[in-house]
């Protein structure tokens, strides 16, 4: 129940509402760039700025609270508190209305960081229960019905938060979704913390000061790093897993970036793949549980680490159909007997970069946009309309973007001009080879769109995450000493974290040398190493090294 409380932060609040609310106050204030602590910076470098330093300063501490924590009967009590602070600032979020539009971005900004900080701090503690909670063999089923419900209570609620988003007008609405979420995460957290006993420890400390409770935690981290020979097995396979979750959590990351520049999805396209992900992923959790009764929990994934792969290659086929009707081009130009009268097909088309916001500029005259709004607003007008000279020169002017518009009727005829980094055009990349072929002998024999095709990847993806997530933290559960399960589940914690840097980035080099679908591709590689470090895991030994070291620690306990 845990997961299914704190998914309404990672699902509602994190990937659907808080970041579009987020930049659209930003550029309200400071329009596309301001200032945060010291350095200019756009809304989306200020979101991620958030994200990195709430992730980053738990990863640093993660390891050392977890000495603590298996050293005083605290797990249960730190969750709590994780919990107040995450929930708490969830919550306080909505306030932002109540101050002037310069602090309302700032206000959101540290409580989101705070949020963060809450999550992946309750995280360490929380994934730390978990060998406390059944039998090894339970491990499997334990850890992927949590990610189950954790998906079905989060898709419910993003259906519920969506539904008043687009259909409910008035200002109340956002701070009302960003409000629940977090009374939805800490109601529900309340089930953990009345059913879910504190473990017992053996030798536990009884006073233990701060001061001495830091230098503990610092000694012990470096004492286990250097006793790694010792726990091999766990080492290896925490490798394997930096590896192959870095890859898993950059392609889930990125994958909307993706969509919207390379595929040309909508907003919405996305928001509706991310509920089907949710609703597909859990019941994929229960089939994840049931193979690895059949075979092993390794066997089961690696098994999903491969299928990634096959998705990672498959999302590289993807390409929009070529266009041929007259609604499906970005701007649609129709001769009323006087004018051009102009459409878009979606308000998403022009974001708040700078050359989008160049390009509104320049042809704000006849676009059909509100010409009484700042330039950070994108709302609909059905006033725009251009003579002969403006449509012309719009439609050249298009050939080198990634537009594409469509003129019917006038002087002008039935004209069309789409643009060279329109998503449809293929050829240039160095793989555009595989969605060229794909599309001529596939996608559009099948009649197949872009966002159906979309579709097909988010539910595998769900089918996926729901298996891959869950298996990781199972068979990792069952390596780790219940006596050091804070200690390692804080490793464990700080190598997913970490690993969360390295994808993006090698994601970002690869699409500046090359194109985003060589970047996507060499996601791959990185699952794909992790794969194969997976041979060297030996399950049964780091089970035996683990029960070994909880009984020489309770030997000593017993001692003392």
């Amino acid at each position: 129940m845990y997961d299914w409380a704190k998914s309404a932060f990672e699902t509602s609040v994190t990937v659907a509402i808080l970041p579009a609310w987020f930049a659209y106050l930003f550029l309200e204030a400071n329009g596309l760039t301001g200032t945060v602590i010291g350095v200019e910076m756009s809304s989306d470098a200020a979101w991620s700025l958030a994200v990195t330093l709430g992730t980053l300063l738990v990863a640093i501490v993660s390891p050392s609270i977890g000495v603590i924590a298996d050293r005083k009967r605290i797990k249960m009590k730190a969750l709590k508190w994780m919990t107040w602070i995450g929930a708490g600032s969830v919550f306080l979020m909505a306030f932002a209305p109540l101050f002037s539009i310069s602090m309302q971005w700032m206000w959101i900004f540290i409580l989101f960081l705070l949020a963060n900080v809450g999550l992946n701090a309750a995280g360490v503690f929380y994934n730390a229960l978990l060998p406390y909670q059944g039998e090894d063999h339970e491990m499997d089923s334990i850890s992927n019905k949590a990610y189950a419900y954790g998906y079905l209570g989060g898709g419910l609620l993003l259906v519920f938060h969506l539904g008043l988003v687009l259909g409910v007008n008035g200002d109340w609405v956002v701070p009302f979704c960003i409000a629940s979420s977090g009374i939805w995460w800490f109601g529900f957290a309340w089930f953990t913390f009345a059913y879910v006993a504190e473990p017992e420890i053996e030798d536990e400390i009884e006073d233990l000061t701060l001061k001495d409770a830091t230098r503990l935690g610092t000694s012990e981290v470096v004492k286990t790093l250097k006793e790694w020979r010792n726990f091999r097995t766990l080492f290896i396979y925490m490798l394997a897993y930096f590896l192959f979750i870095d890859g898993i959590n950059s392609v889930t990351s990125l994958a909307g970036a993706f969509g919207i520049a390379v595929l040309g999805l909508t907003m919405t396209d996305l928001i509706i793949t991310i509920v089907v992900i949710q609703f597909v992923a859990f019941p994929a959790a229960f089939f994840f549980t049931w193979l690895a009764e059949r075979t092993s929990t390794k066997k089961a994934l690696t098994f999903s680490l491969v299928m990634w792969c096959v998705m990672i290659v498959g999302a590289l086929s993807f390409a929009p159909l070529a266009l041929e009707e007259h609604e499906e081009y970005d701007y649609q130009a129709d001769w009323d007997g006087q004018s051009y009268a102009i459409t878009v097909r979606s308000l998403d088309l022009v974001g708040v970069g700078d050359e989008d916001q160049d390009f509104k500029e320049q042809w704000e005259n006849i676009l059909p946009f509100c010409q009484d709004c700042s330039n950070n607003h994108f709302i609909e007008d059905t006033n725009g309309s251009a003579d002969l000279e403006n449509m012309t020169a719009f439609l050249a002017a298009n050939e080198e973007t990634r537009f594409s518009v469509s003129v019917v009727g006038g002087d002008l005829g039935n004209s069309t001009m789409v643009g060279n980094n329109h998503p449809s055009n293929l050829g240039d990349g160095k793989l555009d080879f595989i969605p060229s072929t794909v599309r001529e002998h596939v996608w559009a024999p099948l009649g197949i769109t872009v966002f159906f095709q979309w579709l097909i990847l988010g539910c595998l993806a769900g089918l996926l995450m729901g298996g891959s997530q869950g298996l990781a933290r199972s068979l990792f559960g069952q390596m780790v000493p219940e006596t050091r399960s804070t200690e390692f589940f804080g490793f464990f914690g700080f190598f997913g974290k970490v690993a969360a840097f390295l994808g993006p980035m090698i994601y970002t080099t690869l699409a500046v040398m090359f194109d985003s679908r060589v970047a996507i591709a060499s996601l791959a590689i990185l699952i794909v190493a992790g794969t194969i470090m997976m041979r060297w895991v030996d399950v049964e030994d780091g089970i035996a090294v683990a029960n070994a070291e909880d009984m020489r620690n309770r030997s000593m306990a017993e001692g003392e």
